[in-house]
């Protein structure tokens, strides 16, 4: 069986991704979780033979004597084992336009990273967005606004149906609702379908029951007027 080493569910946007990859491929896979950054955390990047492959980096995916890390990689390894209109959608331009998608955010998007950081124990409330904070939101919305008219029929995600650039996505919504940024309709819409879409349900249920905290990451709840 294949084995998903990820980091702690209440920070790693990347782990999320990977993890969601694995349960969208249907494949059976067991769960290893390394908490990060932690007092040890040097050692345990050098000498955890889990994350060696990927020099300390998770989410890592073992499949049997094989190794790949990346979340991308791994949802295209992954898409390679049971075929790749799990993940993508059907169509030449669907497709082209799902995988740019996921190229961008996959690459892009520091100054949102940065400045509202993985964190699924916020409440909420909204916190002030720099100007290259709202670029980086305004980029995303233009990007969901133009799946979901070309491709969004058939269902609540960017092509209809859940798939890649979902998986792709779903931190960064998450992070919208953590950190209250204010959306239009249709993509308070969208982010609704993911939060409430079982599998990041579950998820957030497993971090709520961690008991690590990753201080750097813990901004204070500052709402704004």
């Amino acid at each position: 069986m294949m084995k998903l080493v990820i980091g702690n569910r209440r920070y790693s946007s990347w782990s999320l991704r990977g993890w969601l990859a694995c349960r969208q491929s249907g494949l059976p896979f067991d769960v290893e979780m390394v908490p990060l950054f932690g007092p040890d955390w040097a050692d345990v990047r050098r000498t955890n033979p889990a994350i060696a492959p990927s020099a300390g980096k998770v989410p890592v995916l073992w499949d049997g004597a094989g190794v790949v890390w990346d979340s991308l990689a791994i949802l295209e390894y992954l898409a390679d084992r049971v075929g790749r209109e799990r993940f993508w959608p059907r169509g030449a331009e669907a497709a082209g336009l799902a995988r740019s998608l996921v190229a961008e955010m996959h690459g892009g998007f520091a100054a949102l990273r940065g400045a509202l950081p993985f964190n699924l124990g916020r409440n909420g409330a909204p916190v002030a967005l720099a100007p290259p904070v709202v670029a980086d939101v305004d980029r995303i919305l233009t990007l969901w606004a133009e799946a979901r008219a070309r491709f969004g029929e058939g269902g609540p995600f960017l092509f209809g149906t859940f798939g890649a650039a979902d998986i792709a996505f779903a931190p960064v919504a998450l992070r919208m609702i953590g950190y209250g940024v204010p959306l239009p309709g249709f993509a308070q819409g969208y982010v609704e379908a993911l939060n409430e879409h079982p599998w990041i349900a579950a998820w957030r249920a497993e971090a709520a029951a961690e008991p690590w905290r990753i201080e750097c990451y813990e901004l204070p709840e500052s709402p704004i007027a």
